[in-house]
């Protein structure tokens, strides 16, 4: 079986996040088809929650459907990519404003723990999991901002910017100054300094799309 049926998500959920993460991290890449029944293949499922899977992709404009082709993946281009980090900068300079007000002990012990944990694979180059806690670092922050609907724009279009995200982590002294700029966004948020966590924030981003750009 290619799932762990012991996870609780539903098939048709599993099936999607592994299509979705394939498309996003380059495996089915921009151009390729994805047709039922090699997927059910693949993926030793049925083709009911791959046909599930694909309808909720093309909702999200990641496929196109191609009659008597199949899916065909559109996947997020470098306009998607500009849009993204545009839009990212407009919006989490005031998610991590609100954060700055409302972020709650524990979420300060988690971005604390995830920090220290940045340094060392800083230290290690590890992309990898640089890229990984990159987005838990995020992912705590958008929560301490408190707006379900603030957190769900952000967690998506953060998710969608994937391997755009690591590719500028394998930029020269790109790991360091990220870590740096995260380390700026949690002083701000521990001092509960508002202004000073917005700014860090959108000089963060600002400098992630500037790093992309050059590639």
């Amino acid at each position: 079986m290619f799932f762990d049926m012991s996870d609780k998500q539903s098939l048709t959920t599993k099936v999607y996040n592994h299509i979705r993460d394939g498309i996003l991290d380059g495996s089915y890449k921009i151009g390729d088809y994805l047709v039922e029944t090699r997927l059910a293949d693949e993926l030793e499922v049925s083709r009911t929650p791959i046909r599930e899977a694909l309808k909720q992709l093309e909702l999200e404009g990641l496929v196109l459907s191609i009659p008597n082709r199949g899916m065909l993946v559109q996947g997020i281009s470098d306009d998607d990519l500009n849009d993204i980090y545009t839009i990212r900068l407009l919006l989490e300079g005031q998610a991590a404003w609100w954060a700055a007000e409302r972020i709650e002990p524990d979420q300060l012990d988690k971005l604390a723990e995830t920090l220290e944990l940045m340094e060392m694979y800083t230290r290690r180059n590890d992309v990898a999991q640089l890229a990984r806690l990159d987005t838990e670092f995020h992912d705590v922050l958008y929560s301490a901002a408190n707006s379900r609907m603030l957190k769900h724009v952000l967690a998506s279009l953060h998710q969608n910017a994937r391997r755009a995200r690591r590719s500028s982590l394998t930029s020269p002294d790109r790991p360091h100054d990220s870590l740096l700029e995260h380390r700026a966004i949690f002083q701000a948020l521990e001092g509960r300094r508002p202004a000073e966590a917005k700014a860090a924030m959108e000089k963060h981003v600002t400098n992630a799309h500037l790093k992309y750009d050059t590639e």
